[in-house]
């Protein structure tokens, strides 16, 4: 079970760290004003996208191996799992947000500024902060 969960972190940290700048990118994106930048930009959200969609899957796919295999029994009365859980399930929702920003960047669609992004951006880290702190601690 540790190689299980060493691939379950190692995919968590792929994961976050496109979850972590794909939205530095729309930043920078919705700050451009040239077509080239604009087009360069489209690029990049599409190739990291990608390498977050990876990311995010094989994570789901190493805990679902991890919980079935022996955190259900152990932890399934713990209410810090099912925070956990929840939190997983609300960056999967982000997830499938930032998918619909890159369609409207890709499309010219969008209409949010620099400044929302920048708010918009921290959302991850909060999840990611509180998400370690319940694994390391597992609260009562």
């Amino acid at each position: 079970m540790l190689w299980i969960k060493s691939f379950h972190v190692i995919f968590m940290v792929t994961w976050f760290a496109g979850m972590f700048y794909l939205p530095r990118l729309f930043v920078y994106h919705a700050s451009s004003d040239d077509q080239i930048s604009n087009e360069r930009f489209k690029i990049m959200e599409r190739k990291l996208l990608i390498m977050t969609h990876m990311g995010g899957v094989l994570t789901i796919l190493f805990g679902l191996t991890l919980l079935m295999g022996y955190a259900w029994e152990a932890y399934a009365d713990a209410w810090w799992m099912q925070v956990k859980l929840a939190l997983v399930a609300t960056l999967v929702v982000y997830h499938i947000y930032c998918i619909k920003l890159v369609k409207d960047f890709k499309l010219d669609r969008n209409q949010k500024s620099h400044v929302f992004y920048r708010w918009f951006n921290e959302f991850p880290v909060i999840l990611l902060m509180v998400i370690v702190i319940l694994v390391v601690l597992k609260p009562g």
